[in-house]
């Protein structure tokens, strides 16, 4: 697992609902199940910090990291599409992003991968559309230094075609469905007797693994989803897993945040 997208899920998943910050030697702790050295922990706070996702701060007198405000953003955002927090019914409506010519390549597959992520699609080389508008996408567009005009629009045609063209929902069902066979077995391996530890490291991976279709998956309404839709069968699987591994979880990294037991 990577140690900056291991980071990620940490602070999302644990300790985001505990005030988003924690001690670097904690950090250290809550990677090791995991099969992150502490060198590469070290190494990837310190490159979030300069891309200003962390921010260093004292913690009882020992150097930690919290997250920052745009972190807080995405790691919210992140976690109701995780956990699919009920949104609002959808009404039809598109939202289309026209953005300036981005001529330099980093920054051009920086700004695809950041609208990819928020549930957009190219339509052409310069626009975009999305079941919704995205909350964040000020903030990248602001971060990219891009300028992009956008509008809201009814689809006037096939909306099933309209979708496929767009996204490959074949491709992302297929994912859907290998990610469950792997997860079940993966999930097999840790039982009501297990050390929280194990729960930890396997409920960490589930998440990491599921997270990964942020990106791929644009989380479009039901309704305009294939029928018997494997994303729906594999969310089920993950709450359930999820909630399973919780208690066992949530004991080991409360073990590392306080390792004397204290209460902090």
């Amino acid at each position: 697992m990577n140690a900056r997208s291991a980071l990620f899920d940490v602070y999302g998943d644990h300790l985001r609902p505990r005030g988003g910050q924690a001690p670097i030697a904690a950090l250290v702790r809550l990677l090791t199940p995991l099969d992150v050295a502490a060198p590469a922990v070290r190494t990837a706070v310190s490159r979030m910090v300069r891309q200003g996702w962390l921010e260093p701060v004292r913690l009882a007198g020992s150097p930690g990291y919290r997250l920052t405000r745009r972190a807080v953003r995405r790691l919210d955002d992140a976690a109701a599409r995780i956990y699919r927090t009920p949104a609002q019914a959808w009404d039809g409506t598109w939202h289309l992003l026209v953005t300036a010519p981005v001529t330099e390549r980093a920054r051009r597959e920086r700004l695809r991968a950041g609208l990819a992520f928020l549930g957009y699609a190219p339509l052409a080389d310069t626009t975009w559309v999305a079941a919704r508008a995205a909350a964040e996408l000020d903030a990248l567009l602001a971060a990219e230094q891009v300028r992009a005009d956008r509008f809201t629009a009814r689809h006037d045609g096939d909306t099933v075609a309209l979708v496929r063209a767009a996204w490959d929902l074949d491709a992302i069902g297929r994912s859907y469905d290998r990610w469950l066979a792997e997860s079940r077995e993966l999930a097999s391996s840790v039982g009501p007797g297990s050390a929280d530890v194990r729960a930890f490291a396997l409920r960490s991976r589930l998440v990491h693994e599921w997270r990964k279709f942020l990106f791929t998956d644009p989380g479009l309404p039901r309704q305009l989803l294939p029928p018997d839709w494997p994303g729906e069968r594999a969310a089920t699987f993950f709450d359930a897993e999820a909630a399973r591994l919780w208690p066992g979880a949530s004991r080991y990294v409360e073990a590392c945040l306080h390792p004397d037991g204290e209460v902090g």
